[in-house]
């Protein structure tokens, strides 16, 4: 079995399909994929498909769903196969799917970011930037884009969504470390465009900026930030942010690409 979370739901068993048409057999099938192995207790699989307002035939109807995944789950098999039941499997107060993680993207991708997050740290960027840039390309859209998420999977895709971002500016800090600041120039104008008070992004577009001979489009990118947090939220840009574009308006050579080790975040280059 091969399942896809990272983008539209995708479940495939010998090159068929089992994802089912239906809604809520969908949501069921993508909260048990996340836990591959791992019991999914039947209230937390109510409250995601009806919230708190359960119908009076809700233990049946979740029964049905289960019946119905199990059915498609069969016939993608085939003969000779372990029985569905196996597979998607009924234990004491739940129910779950019995197939190893590897089979699940979002566990290959969370142990790619995992190794790729170690050798950053270890200062190996060369290996950093290969291991995150594998995980990533296993996203093929937002988690679970075609999926009506109710109160349980909304939670997790939000989780999936922020690890996604916080992966991507980890692989664009290992680019600046590799002195690749013109080729994520593009990549940055649209990420702080989409996220317009992520100051981690910001101020890796002004030292790319910066690095590749643009310092004003580099000192207007704070200069908009600013404006936008003071008008949005009556604040000033964090101390961080404040002493990179003063190292910026003094030509600061502790930001050239190639002074010194860079084993932090482009962020916390101005920490205090």
């Amino acid at each position: 079995m091969k399942i896809q979370i990272l983008g539209p739901l995708s479940a495939e068993v010998n090159g068929g399909s089992i994802v089912p048409t239906a809604s809520k057999p969908r949501q069921i099938l993508a909260l048990l994929a996340l836990y591959p192995g791992r019991v999914m207790p039947v209230p937390t699989l109510m409250e995601e498909i009806w919230g708190t307002n359960l119908p009076q035939s809700a233990l049946t109807t979740m029964q049905t769903y289960i019946l119905q995944l199990r059915r498609r789950l069969g016939t993608a098999m085939g003969p000779g196969a372990p029985g569905a039941k196996e597979v998607l499997a009924t234990r004491h107060g739940g129910y779950l799917l019995q197939i190893g993680p590897e089979a699940v993207d979002v566990h290959e991708y969370e142990r790619l970011v995992t190794a790729g997050q170690s050798a950053f740290g270890e200062g190996d960027d060369d290996l950093a930037a290969s291991l995150l840039r594998q995980a990533l390309a296993l996203w093929e859209g937002p988690a679970l884009v075609d999926v009506r998420v109710g109160p349980i999977l909304s939670i997790e895709v939000m989780r999936l969504e922020e690890s996604r971002l916080v992966t991507v500016e980890r692989r664009i800090d290992v680019d600046l470390r590799l002195g690749r600041h013109t080729e994520v120039i593009a990549e940055l104008t649209e990420l702080i465009a989409r996220h317009p008070q992520h100051e981690g992004l910001h101020a890796q577009a002004m030292v790319a900026l910066y690095r590749s001979g643009r310092q004003a489009t580099a000192l207007d990118v704070y200069r908009r930030m600013r404006i936008r947090l003071i008008d949005d939220l009556g604040v000033e840009p964090s101390p961080q942010l404040q002493r990179l574009h003063q190292a910026m308006l003094t030509v600061d050579p502790a930001l050239d690409v190639v002074a010194g080790p860079r084993r932090g975040s482009t962020f916390d280059l101005y920490a205090a």
